[in-house]
């Protein structure tokens, strides 16, 4: 049977890895290659795929992304646990062939399967999500009425009940040690909070190309709408790096970077959801905040979190106001809306990215 002809970028694609770091790969010898008379490189997809699935994924190429199966009318029931689990963006679907359809567009770090209804059709599914060498990284979660091992799937996947749901995925995304060139404080030492994934959080803005960019009109009509739309002084997007909140767009404020601890969005990128501060002078968490107890006298947060296409939360959308305020829920709903737009942005620009040329 005729094997199939991978070039140098149509590898890095599947890898989920740079065209340059595929490049080395092969290159130096751990992926099996030959030139073609032009003097391009060409790889197996068998080889590729072997590859995958006896080399662990590296924390720098790691997901924050989990797949979901189940009904509209359980899903309120996982999102009521799910919410709680600060290191992942949850996608739910409740038909299979979209969901493989989802999971075959990004790769995720897990698939969690509601098995309650006992539908043939989602243990087929799991059955054959388990038998694929692509997702060899790809952690599998059957959620069942009880977590009898009888219960399993094919041995592979972990067997959980609703309520132990949480603490099975949020296992998922605790890292093992992160890539050098990614500095990171012990968490004892920090003064704001972090997930158990900081370290593959922070590789991944690393990743996104946003950092030390100049302004864009894709976000900045986004911050424009958010102060126009929510009669709000100050609007930005941030961008939380180990040290600093970086501000990729801003309206109404001149300052283009402020220290990490400064940042009221740590606590936004832990949500899913606006999170909100109706008067920072009597919040515990922020009156002493130097922006709220000197200039500029900061008095009201809310922001939404922005996320890759991995799902990881790099910064926000956020607004903020010289007087104490309350959104109402339809300017919620506007915040929320104008983070997805931010969060869509960023995918297409990690599409867009051009690779280089094979040699």
């Amino acid at each position: 049977m005729q094997q199939q002809v991978l070039t140098t970028a149509e590898a890095a694609k599947l890898l989920g890895v740079s065209v340059r770091t595929a490049q080395l790969l092969i290159e130096n010898g751990p992926l099996k290659s030959w030139k073609t008379p032009g003097g391009h490189r060409r790889v197996y997809l068998q080889d590729v795929l072997a590859y995958m699935t006896q080399t662990p994924r590296s924390p720098e190429f790691a997901s924050a992304l989990a797949i979901l199966v189940t009904s509209p009318e359980r899903k309120p029931l996982f999102d009521a646990r799910l919410g709680s689990v600060s290191e992942c963006l949850v996608e739910s679907w409740p038909d299979v062939h979209i969901a493989a359809y989802a999971i075959g567009a990004r790769l995720p770090a897990a698939v969690i399967v509601d098995m309650h209804d006992a539908r043939d059709e989602r243990r087929e599914f799991l059955r054959q999500l388990t038998a694929h060498p692509e997702l060899g990284t790809t952690r599998f979660i059957a959620v069942a009425d009880s977590s009898d091992p009888t219960d399993r799937q094919g041995g592979r996947p972990l067997v959980a009940t609703l309520d132990e749901v949480a603490d099975a995925v949020r296992a998922v995304f605790v890292p093992a040690a992160g890539p050098p060139d990614v500095p990171l404080a012990p968490s004892s030492s920090l003064s704001f909070p972090i997930a158990s994934n900081e370290r593959e959080r922070l590789s991944a803005l690393q990743r996104s190309g946003l950092l030390s960019t100049p302004a864009e009109p894709a976000f900045d009509r986004l911050t424009w709408l958010a102060s126009e739309h929510l009669h709000m002084p100050v609007s930005l997007m941030t961008l939380l790096s180990a040290t600093h909140q970086h501000f990729k767009s801003r309206v109404g404020l001149d300052l283009t970077e402020t220290p990490r601890d400064w940042a009221m969005c740590n606590q936004t990128i832990l949500q899913k959801h606006v999170y909100s501060v109706p008067d920072l002078s009597t919040s515990n968490l922020f009156s002493t905040n130097p922006a709220v107890a000197g200039p500029p006298h900061f008095r009201f947060y809310a922001g939404a979190p922005v996320f890759d296409p991995d799902g990881f939360a790099l910064g926000s959308i956020c607004v903020m106001d010289y007087e104490p305020h309350r959104l109402e829920a339809a300017q919620e709903q506007t915040l929320l809306a104008l983070a997805a737009i931010a969060s869509d942005e960023v995918r297409i620009r990690a599409n867009k990215r051009p690779a280089r040329p094979n040699r």
